[in-house]
């Protein structure tokens, strides 16, 4: 097999690993199977590439001491890289895919490059970032707070397609639809319909997600890609924190380049195709970390002066210096990240936000562990939030500090939390959403509730107590058994002085299970008069209003 086939077969590993990918958080959606004990389940392993992501795997254990079950399979990406080098950068990982592609998108400003681009792909200093960023997270973790997630590619791509992209695909498509009907003419505006129910059927959800912040989420996603325009790969060669682990765990990797001196002809094709900008060319120290396996340097070498190979010997000349496996880092930024990524903890505890003065809309999936282990799991894939049929589970912003941005909370006027539906457990790649059974959310007469939250009226706007009019909706959308919201006949006076009977509607918390769906339906539409906040949550020991629930005396 020629190295130019085996370049062909990286590229298609590419593909296929990419279309897998994208085609999982396609299936993040409510099609469901139903188990033999009536709870719903997703067809497919949904978070199967986040469960052998490496850098997930280590940051939680760090951060837990615990290895949460799926995350095993991490070890099938990090056992081979460390004999084969980053592998997962060039043939796996679908963000650098997309970063490879965006970059060599042709336009006159990259046939214009010529030097400069072989310039460009020459190792550069900007390329240590990444280790300190690596350093810093996993410093982070170590003493409590989990931030991988924030830039994790796989974590980061998840969120942005799910959050994102598809989002904004679905709103575009249905823009354009909506117009082409408007023009009046009616076989135009069936085409544009059979189409975008084609688009329905592959890739667009059963209804239109709207996400919370997704401003930032959009611009956070369109800097990276923007940034492979200037150099290639970027986020790979410069940013990645889990391209920097894998380069560690590579240094000592048994399968590398040979250069052989005496047949080159200094072209520089080398360089033009080279990915991971580790110096190929001879006359430069190759740098094994930052090799991304891609095989381009091999393959467009027209004298075959450069292979791969187990055990390469690496003969040292005045013009050829000997290959590095030492990462480009200082021991003095080093010490000043891994102080920073310690730092890091008691600088964002320090403040408000977690619980001198916590947000009383932070409002967790059903299943969440209590808020400190959660911020210590949840790595911001957007997988609940992608999977949530009634579109409730958004990404935060600050509502939960800067510790927990981008984390999930429920935004109850959007969507309420389907009182069977557990799917949000099922796809948590790390635990901070805990699976359960429908019959453990729903609970019985011997086993409690998943609470969440807890109902309260906003009596002066509700339309009984503060208008006099008759209104059931909250009582009937609430979906406990007996209803927490119940009715009770009461006499009051109208603006002329008569006496009229009126049903009033009153909250019982200790029924209440928080799920949002009376704030959903409340006809008061532009703020309810029926809310739902945190207190009473079965996460939490604290966050509760009658502390007898939990067996915590108030002295």
């Amino acid at each position: 097999m020629t190295v130019k086939t085996t370049r062909n077969i990286r590229r298609v590993s590419q593909i296929l690993f990419f279309v897998i990918f994208f085609w999982l958080i396609l299936k993040t959606n409510f099609e469901i199977n139903f188990s033999g004990e009536g709870d719903i389940t997703l067809p497919y392993p949904v978070s199967l590439f986040l469960e052998f992501d490496p850098l997930t795997a280590l940051g939680t254990l760090l951060a837990t001491g615990t290895l949460y079950k799926g995350l095993l399979w991490s070890l099938v990406i990090l056992i081979p890289t460390i004999f084969l080098g980053r592998f997962f950068c060039g043939w796996i990982c679908p963000l650098g895919t997309l970063n490879h592609w965006i970059s060599e998108i042709p336009s006159e400003r990259l046939k214009r490059k010529g030097k400069s681009k072989i310039n460009s792909n020459r190792y550069k200093k900007y390329q240590r970032i990444k280790y300190y960023i690596f350093l810093i997270f996993i410093a982070g973790s170590l003493v409590g707070t989990l931030q991988i997630g924030l830039l994790d590619p796989l974590p980061f791509l998840a969120r942005s397609i799910g959050t994102v992209v598809l989002p904004t695909l679905h709103t575009t498509s249905l823009a354009i639809v909506t117009w082409i009907k408007s023009i009046g003419w009616p076989p135009l505006g069936d085409a544009a319909q059979y189409v975008f129910n084609i688009l329905t059927a592959l890739i667009l959800p059963f209804r239109q997600m709207h996400f919370h912040t997704i401003f930032s989420l959009g611009l956070f996603f369109i800097l990276v890609l923007s940034l492979n325009r200037v150099f290639t790969r970027f986020w790979c060669r410069g940013i990645c924190p889990l391209g920097a682990m894998l380069g560690i765990f590579s240094r000592y990797a048994i399968f590398g380049l040979k250069k052989d001196e005496s047949t080159c002809d200094k072209c520089n094709l080398c360089l033009e195709h080279c990915q991971g900008a580790d110096n190929p060319e001879i006359g430069s120290k190759w740098r094994q970390a930052e090799c991304h396996l891609c095989l381009n340097c091999q393959a467009s070498c027209p004298e075959g002066s450069l292979s791969f190979c187990f055990f390469p010997d690496h003969e040292t000349t005045k013009t050829n210096p000997a290959p590095t496996r030492q990462v480009d880092i200082t021991r003095r930024k080093v010490l000043a990240s891994v102080a920073g990524g310690l730092a890091l903890f008691p600088f964002i505890r320090s403040g408000d936000a977690f619980d001198a003065n916590p947000n009383p809309f932070l409002i967790r999936p059903p299943g969440s562990v209590e808020e400190d282990w959660f911020l210590k799991r949840c790595i911001r894939c957007g997988q609940c939030m992608r999977v949530c049929p009634n579109n409730a589970i958004h990404p935060t912003l600050m509502e939960s500090g800067m510790e927990g941005i981008w984390t999930p909370i429920l935004i109850m006027k959007i969507g309420y939390c389907e009182p069977t539906c557990t799917l949000c457990g099922e796809v948590c790649p790390t635990g901070a959403i805990l699976p359960m059974t429908s019959k453990e959310k729903v609970g019985d007469k011997d086993n409690p509730p998943d609470r969440i939250g807890t109902a309260f009226f906003d009596w002066g706007r509700c339309l009984p107590w503060a208008m006099g009019k008759t209104c059931l909706v909250c009582e009937e959308w609430c979906p406990t058994s007996p209803k927490a919201i119940f009715l009770r006949e009461e006499e009051a006076t109208d603006r002329n002085g008569n006496t009229i009977t009126i049903k009033r509607p009153y909250i019982e918390p200790d029924i209440c299970t928080g799920c949002g769906a009376c704030e959903y339906a409340c006809p008061v539409i532009d703020k309810p008069a029926v809310y739902v906040t945190s207190v009473g949550e079965s996460r939490s020991a604290k966050n509760q209003i009658l502390l007898q629930r939990k067996g915590i005396n108030k002295s």
